[in-house]
């Protein structure tokens, strides 16, 4: 053929065209159709029985709690006391029991007639108050009298209490009593347990979801997707599935969807979507017991549905077609390239080994004859850089060694000045202050995350005993951290002579201000955190009350039975608005222990899945260990943080102070 005579070029395009054709292009179209076709028939095998998994996941556990909530309101003695308040004694002991057997251990409890809202909440036993009252005009009441009136006495119902400050899934079970609703009882399940037991999945490109007849989402691992309250009437906007699909030809399958989920519970309605830009399986099942549909939305692009031996097949298929065509490559490559270049193969070495006085091949007129003579013109060319290089490379040897000197000991300048802030910022905490007037009825755990940190404490000691004490939590880490603490520390001191030890309210309020002029005309960078987080205690064993105020810090106090939690005000100091700081007097007992700690204890992230410790976790680490001395408190919480942090690293500056008062002050 002509092509033979052509360059070098040509020989081996035509030799690759060839090759493909023979065998890759036809393996490639046959391989993925086959590919294709197992994929979707695997996919939708798994779609089906992922959904009928999930579906009994979420149905078992609920259908307990149903009955559960049935049998709560249908009680008797729970009847009586909503209808007339008879019987409280016996009412809160079954109620008790109750609460034991809710998987939340809580329940909650409406009168029609006082609008009352009683709730039992987890671990704390019911005192028969009322934790409020629900207002007929208020919007976020309105679940309770649309349900009252509602169709079915049972209603399941997503929504968030502002009063309660929790998220659940909410069981409304309509009280009945001589043909008359005199109220509402149920359980709630903890929204993000629920979501991580039944909805959150770790498979890729498959997303489980919970829809009502509307396609709002009831649940779903986003949860800024969940359309709260929608199930009792008080809210129908949000996002819906029909809202995410594509198409109106998308809208319209999914209803169809639904409607056939409706007809057939027992089996799983499934069809092909745009969802999110991407072509998508849907597979629906219908919950009648909870008038709920179960969805299911796979990417079979993501998803891991085939079997490795099928992939293992198809693979070796593709290895084997590969291997063919690599054969005949080679042997194509080799029969006009790889021969001719052989013969430079002896003046390249020799070149390579420093000797440019090579004898090249004849020359020739394709491109082996060109590059023989590109040889020769490189051999000259390289001979005379070489010789230029090795000079340049020394003298910037030299050069790289100065700056790497002088790099060293700018880095040792700089980490001699760390290390002395270090000494300066432990220098102001009031460690000998704190001994010697609480002596071992206190301990301090401040571990900052770099060798500088945004955590610092304070004491002043008053007269008769009396004493401020208080941790501060700086935005930042490091030395922007521990120069936020220098002026924290300025601040507080300077309220502190203004206005005595007696109002921390007043002592917080005038720092916020104080901070506020420091900084009112200081250009600072775009993202620079510049706000405090603080907690502040004034005790007077003579009157035997302490006084608190807090800025987005809690003050903790146990006695081994029971930890109280006094919040402070959400806003922190230099906050974007200003606020209004109370003090919160209580009185001091000797039995108890008075914890302050910043938020880097609480927000240290460990376990197996890497979450915070929370607050959960605290609380009970404060019970348990609230009769120990403080002394070995220290220990114990400390090695209790240590052992839930396992192998991650330090997030957050730690700071948790300490103190109880003995019965000798």
């Amino acid at each position: 053929m002509a092509i033979w005579g052509k360059g070098l070029r040509a020989k081996s395009i035509f030799a690759l065209l060839l090759v493909c054709m023979l065998a890759f292009i036809p393996a490639i179209g046959i391989g993925w159709q086959l590919l294709s076709g197992i994929q979707e028939h695997f996919g939708r095998a798994y779609a089906e029985n992922f959904t009928r998994l999930n579906r009994q996941k979420v149905l078992v556990p609920l259908t307990r709690e149903l009955a559960l909530a049935q049998r709560f309101a249908n009680s008797v003695l729970t009847r009586e006391w909503l209808a007339s308040g008879n019987n409280q004694t016996l009412f809160i002991r079954e109620a008790e029991g109750f609460a034991n057997e809710f998987s939340s251990g809580s329940w909650f409890l409406v009168s029609a007639d006082s609008l009352n809202y009683y709730y039992r909440a987890p671990k704390v036993p019911f005192g028969a108050l009322p934790k409020y009252r629900l207002q007929p005009d208020n919007n976020a009441d309105q679940w309770f009298f649309n349900l009252l009136t509602a169709p079915s006495p049972l209603s399941i119902n997503v929504n968030h209490d502002k009063t309660l400050g929790v998220t659940r899934v909410w069981i409304n079970m309509r009280v009945e009593q001589d043909g008359r609703a005199i109220g509402m009882a149920g359980t709630g399940l903890e929204l993000t347990d629920f979501i991580n037991d039944f909805i959150a999945v770790e498979e890729k490109g498959v997303v489980p979801m919970i829809l009502d007849d509307a396609g709002r989402f009831q649940a779903h691992a986003d949860t800024g997707l969940i359309s709260f309250g929608s199930a009792a009437g008080v809210s129908g906007g949000g996002i819906t599935l029909f809202d995410m699909l594509d198409s109106a030809p998308d809208s319209d399958k999914l209803a169809a969807l639904l409607a056939s989920a409706r007809r057939a519970p027992d089996s799983v309605a499934m069809d092909w979507i745009m969802l999110d830009g991407k072509r998508q399986l849907l597979a629906v099942s219908y919950i009648p017991e909870l008038d709920w549909y179960l969805a299911t939305a796979m990417d079979l692009g993501l998803a891991q549905i085939i079997q490795p031996g099928l992939f293992n097949a198809a693979l070796l298929g593709l290895v084997l077609i590969l291997a063919i065509l690599l054969l005949g490559l080679a042997y194509g490559v080799d029969r006009v390239v790889l021969t001719p270049l052989r013969r430079l193969q002896g003046s390249a070495s020799a070149i390579a080994s420093g000797s440019y006085e090579v004898s090249l091949p004849a020359p020739s007129s394709d491109e082996i004859g060109d590059l023989s003579r590109a040889f020769g013109v490189m051999a000259n060319k390289v001979r005379s850089h070489t010789e230029e290089l090795e000079q340049k490379v020394q003298s910037r040897t030299e050069e790289l060694e100065k700056a790497n000197r002088q790099m060293r000991q700018a880095h040792q300048l700089i980490n001699d000045s760390i290390d002395y802030a270090s000494l300066i910022q432990k220098a102001i905490l009031p460690d000998r202050q704190l001994t010697r007037t609480l002596g071992e009825d206190h301990f301090v755990l401040w571990h900052p995350r770099d060798v500088v940190g945004g955590d610092f404490y304070l004491f002043q000691p008053g007269e008769q005993g009396r004493f401020l004490v208080g941790v501060v939590d700086c935005a930042g880490h490091g030395v922007a951290g521990a120069l936020m603490t220098m002026l924290g520390r300025a601040a507080l001191d300077h309220a502190v002579r203004e206005h005595g030890i007696e109002s921390p309210a007043a002592i917080l309020q005038l720092a916020d201000h104080t901070l506020r002029g420091m900084l009112q005309d200081t250009e600072l960078p775009r993202g620079l955190a510049t706000t405090m987080d603080a907690g502040l205690v004034y005790v007077d064993p003579v009157a035997g009350q302490l006084v608190f105020s807090g800025a987005k810090m809690s003050l903790y106090i146990s006695n081994g039975d029971e930890v109280a939690e006094h919040k402070g005000l959400r806003r922190c100091l230099l906050d974007r608005r200003p606020g209004t700081f109370e003090d919160l007097t209580l009185p001091v007992h000797r039995d108890e222990v008075y914890y302050l700690a910043t938020d880097g204890y609480l927000d240290q992230a460990g376990g197996v899945k890497g979450f915070g410790l929370g607050s959960s976790r605290f609380h009970e680490l404060l019970r348990t260990h609230a009769q120990l001395p403080l002394s070995e408190q220290a220990e114990m919480l400390k090695q209790a943080l240590d052992e839930y942090r396992g192998s991650h690293a330090q997030r957050d500056d730690i700071t948790l102070l300490a103190f109880r008062m003995d019965a000798n002050q």
